[in-house]
């Protein structure tokens, strides 16, 4: 169990830093939301890298969101001119909720920079940090760790609330009753994806449901859903199309959503959609499983061994009309 640290002052002017993947990005809005209901009146800016800009600005959460251009020291220019905005920033604290080498770098290179000025307080693990916390490499959901850095300072958080994600589903001429199939994945690691052939099928029993299958995801993924549109003709496709607010909103309009352990399905089980998650050796699903009011784990070493059966046994009732409670299997 962490120690509590001092008491802290209330400070006028904040850094959250958090780059990560989307589904680490998702989780962490319940810290974010948590920081901004703890200082409500402070100046509260978000570095952040390139893909998750847009999340930050629509969450209303930060009075700026910076792009970090993650330099490293073989690009002296980038990295500095960084280092030397933050310095410019005049924080009185930064929330470190990436945890990472790169930020304890930043920890170490502000301090060198700073020219004699008080450092802010740093709440993160960067070895001198003000407020050093533990447990970031703890086997636990990075949720629950992420909770313990806060609540070392007083911050309580809660669940995400991804209200602030909405969007127009008219465009998407949609019938009634879906449900959504998420077949992508990091590209660089296949073993984290359920075969097309096994989405195919899955689609073809929702369709016999009178529950139409809508597939998502990007142009990584145009071979997988291609795939399973020619052996499921009665999905739609709708891969490139949608933004982040069009997986919140059609994450709770769809009856189940079903895929792999990637981050789309962090952004719909956060919005509320009752979620289906297929895991593999590559991911620990105590570490970085989806959050949400509803979220149902299948886990096999290899996903080629996880039939179709066992992932239609999962669903919730949505296939009837009514939600069970939330459930996990493994």
């Amino acid at each position: 169990m962490q120690t509590p640290l001092p008491s802290m002052a209330s400070p006028d002017r904040i850094l959250v830093i958090k780059h990560s993947a989307l589904g680490d990005f998702v989780l962490a809005t319940a810290s974010f939301q948590a920081i901004r209901r703890a200082h409500p009146d402070a100046h509260i800016v978000l570095l952040t890298t390139k893909p998750y800009v847009s999340l930050g600005e629509a969450s209303g959460l930060f009075d700026a969101v910076w792009t970090d251009p993650r330099a490293s020291l073989k690009r002296p220019g980038a990295l500095f001119g960084l280092i030397g905005r933050v310095r410019q920033g005049l924080f009185d604290r930064v929330y470190d909720l990436q945890r990472s080498q790169r930020t304890r770098l930043y920890f170490t290179l502000l301090r060198l920079t700073l020219l004699g000025r008080r450092p802010p307080e740093w709440v993160g693990p960067a070895p001198g940090a003000s407020h050093r916390t533990t447990g970031h490499t703890d086997r636990r959901h990075i949720a629950e760790r992420e909770a313990s850095q806060l609540r070392a300072v007083g911050i309580e958080v809660g669940a995400p609330d991804l209200s602030f994600l909405d969007s127009d589903l008219q465009p998407f001429d949609l019938p009634a009753r879906i449900a959504l199939l998420v077949p992508g994945g990091a590209p660089h690691r296949p073993a984290k994806r359920w075969p097309a052939i096994n989405f195919a099928e899955l689609g073809r029993y929702l369709a016999g449901q009178g529950i139409t299958p809508v597939l998502i995801g990007t142009q990584a993924e145009a071979r997988e859903i291609a795939q399973i549109r020619e052996a499921c003709p009665a999905a739609r496709d709708l891969h490139g199309r949608t933004s982040f607010a069009d997986l919140a909103a059609l994450g709770r309009r769809a009856e189940v959503t079903v895929g792999n352990d990637t981050g789309p399905m962090h952004v719909i089980a956060a919005a509320g959609g009752a979620c289906v998650v297929l895991f593999s050796h590559e991911s620990d699903p105590e570490r970085i499983s989806p959050r949400g009011p509803w979220v149902a784990i299948r886990r096999k070493p290899s996903l080629q061994d996880l039939p179709v059966e066992e992932v239609i046994a999962a669903l919730p009732q949505a296939t009837t009309g009514e939600h069970k409670p939330g459930q996990t299997f493994s």
